[in-house]
């Protein structure tokens, strides 16, 4: 199964035994949006609602950061999914937030999982068949394993000030990144890590929400001053789009790491250096 699959090969594999779908829309607290209503409203029949919100470590007051392994089990567990699944995503987030869902089942060890290029805006803009009300699916077994390669904490984003070992790219908008923009979280300054460049999520996107790829995309990281084949890690404000960024640079077959914390943490934290203006 590719990374990124078409709304034609999800409908001819909608009915096999070992494919789970997950809507994996999630939407920030100051949103209006109310991603379980909507999934309860209509999604991709056999689909099963993910509740990112819920899948997030309750041991912290920093957002989204990765849950504990017992508790990713068991919420998997329940959707169904068993640790030889496959597993596409989807979402109808402005964030597409299947791109974190992404990272956060690669982080414990599954990685038959792709995305749905276009997401459900394109799979109802084709007029494809939907569901409403809850999906009830049989329970899995999913023997979770933590991977820490790909997750970046605070004391590794230090560190790498100084040895300059990795690339970092924020996937904030350019006036989030440069300052100008004052950061929505009480407590938060304004600004970026040092030395890192700038990549808006956005960019790697066509205007109908489908993803660029190969060298559309590519041209993306290279504008934004980011060669592909040195160590790279990705952050953003909760490390929500921070994951659409290393999700792009895997399809161009290149890993990136997620700093999970993100500005978040980085720009509530009173030892940290903090730069504005542009890269």
């Amino acid at each position: 199964m590719d990374a990124l699959v078409t709304t034609d090969w999800l409908a001819g594999e909608l009915g096999a035994s070992d494919l789970r779908v997950l809507d994996a829309t999630y939407y920030l607290p100051s949103d209006k949006g109310d991603a379980a209503a909507e999934y309860e409203g209509a999604h991709i029949p056999r689909a099963v609602f993910m509740d990112l919100a819920a899948l997030a470590d309750p041991t912290t007051d920093l957002p989204s950061m990765l849950p504990p392994a017992e508790l990713f089990a068991s919420r998997m567990a329940a959707l169904g999914l068993c640790d030889d699944s496959r597993v596409v995503l989807y979402d109808r987030s402005p964030y597409t937030t299947a791109a974190r869902a992404w990272f956060t089942l690669r982080s414990f060890g599954m990685h038959q999982v792709a995305l749905l290029d276009g997401g459900f805006a394109r799979w109802r803009a084709e007029g494809r068949a939907v569901a409403n009300g809850n999906e009830h699916p049989d329970h899995g077994s999913v023997t979770a394993q933590a991977d820490s390669k790909g997750v970046r904490t605070l004391d590794q984003m230090k560190a790498n000030l100084a040895s300059g070992e990795e690339q970092v790219l924020d996937a904030r908008s350019a006036a989030r990144f440069t300052g100008e923009e004052p950061d929505p979280r009480p407590g938060t300054e304004p600004g970026h890590i040092p030395n890192s460049r700038n990549l808006h999520y956005k960019q790697l996107f066509h205007p109908d929400g489908t993803w660029k790829t190969g060298d559309d995309l590519r041209t993306a990281f290279d504008r934004a001053g980011i060669d592909l084949a040195k160590p790279l890690v990705t952050t953003c404000g909760s490390g929500i789009t921070a994951s659409v960024l290393a999700f792009g640079a895997h399809l161009l077959g290149h890993d990136a790491a997620v700093y999970d914390g993100s500005w978040s943490e980085w720009g509530a934290d009173h030892s940290t250096p903090k730069a504005t203006g542009t890269a």
